[in-house]
């Protein structure tokens, strides 16, 4: 079964596709792992001059990035990308999808034997209003960045900032930047930021 895609509200897609490109560098081979309708791509293709691949397993947002005239394929992530050789990219992007999908390590692995860089953004569930919510309210949370009510939500495994640098020092694999997006900005080093980020990009390497 395709994974419910999650829609954020426009002005953090905004922010979140910003933080991605200034990630990537001009004339990169990129994938978009979970691409959606492709915007991001686009995005790459028109104002980096990128070299781009997407991967989508939901067929409208599949059908969306296609109109585009998007080179992509249809795949789940899950079952991993057999006909992409490794080493085939620069970059391998994968945004607000790992919370989604069976099998995390396993994915990061992929993107890492594809890509020699990932770039990975996750929500942040540790943020102040998330905790609030099931504070005061004793209830799963709803905020701008976890739109869904828990029985409508595509979520399978929450996670805070910690929680992946924990999953990072057990994969084979290092974070060589960590971005928390407060607001409309990504921070580099900021003040509480598991307190604060609503979400994170993090910058990884194969390690070794």
């Amino acid at each position: 079964m395709p994974a419910k895609r999650i829609y954020l509200p426009d002005p953090l897609v905004a922010v979140t596709d910003e933080v991605i490109m200034a990630q990537v560098d001009s004339g990169s081979r990129v994938v978009d792992m979970g691409c959606g309708n492709g915007r991001l791509l686009e995005r790459l293709q028109s104002d980096h001059q990128c070299d781009v691949l997407g991967v989508e397993l939901d067929l409208n947002e599949f059908a969306a990035a296609l109109g585009r005239g998007l080179p992509i394929i249809r795949a789940d992530l899950d079952d991993g990308l057999r006909d992409v050789p490794s080493g085939a990219f620069d970059v391998a992007v994968l945004s607000q999808t790992l919370q989604q999908i069976r099998r995390p390590l396993a994915v990061l692995d992929e993107m890492l034997r594809v890509a020699r860089r990932a770039l990975v953004v996750v929500p942040n569930f540790g943020h102040w209003r998330v905790r609030l919510q099931v504070v005061l309210g004793g209830r799963a949370p709803v905020t701008d960045s976890l739109p869904y009510e828990w029985f409508e939500s595509p979520n399978v495994h929450f996670l805070t900032m910690i929680d992946f640098r924990d999953l990072a020092s057990r994969g084979n694999f290092k974070i060589i930047k960590e971005l928390p997006i407060i607001g409309d900005r990504a921070v580099d080093r900021a003040w509480l930021a598991n307190l604060r980020a609503h979400s994170a990009l993090y910058v990884l390497e194969r390690a070794g």
